[in-house]
């Protein structure tokens, strides 16, 4: 599902026009990113949850040419599904 069918199907289940249903799912996304961006947590009771986390400096290869290099430490979001999604699923 891309952006434009999520949108279509969240003016359908919520009986908004598609331009409202932009306008929610942007700002859902806005107001999550600069959550995470604080190093807040948003939890989605039923849902799931995103967090940030540190993902620790380690060794890798290039499977090009084989040759060792090193991958620095950085921040990733991460998603853990709720037991209603899971169970969904």
């Amino acid at each position: 599902m891309n952006k434009a069918q999520l949108i279509d199907a969240i003016a359908e289940k919520a009986s908004l026009t598609k331009a409202d249903a932009k306008k929610a799912l942007d700002a859902f996304v806005e107001a999550t990113s600069d959550a995470l961006k604080n190093g807040d947590r948003v939890a989605l009771i039923g849902f799931g949850s995103f967090s940030v986390a540190s993902r620790s400096a380690r060794t890798g290869r290039n499977p090009q040419t084989g040759q060792t290099i090193e991958i620095s430490e950085k921040k990733v979001v991460k998603f853990k599904p709720g037991a209603e999604l899971a169970d969904t699923i």
